[in-house]
């Protein structure tokens, strides 16, 4: 099972690595790309939850995070830099 930290490992090393797929292309096509698919997913975690059930809620908020991490790797961010504002 992923966690939020093993998931930014991988997408990291993904990145890191050049490995073609979803990531790096998604890294690779900017904040504002990525950005919009932020914008999608949060409406999809949210139409879930109204609508859906947990499971479907579940499934949308594991994307939702894929994404935000794709974002914080596009701009070079790090969990430690997300953390200290929790």
């Amino acid at each position: 099972m992923k966690t939020f930290d093993t998931l930014f490992a991988d997408l990291e090393q993904a990145v890191a690595e050049r490995r073609e797929g979803n990531t790096l292309s998604r890294v690779e096509g900017g904040v504002h790309s990525i950005g919009k698919k932020i914008v999608e997913e949060a409406a999809e975690v949210w139409m879930a939850a109204e609508h859906e059930g947990d499971e479907q809620t579940a499934l949308e908020i594991s994307q939702l995070l894929y994404h935000l991490q794709t974002l914080m790797l596009a701009k070079g961010l790090t969990l430690q830099d997300v953390y200290r504002h929790l």
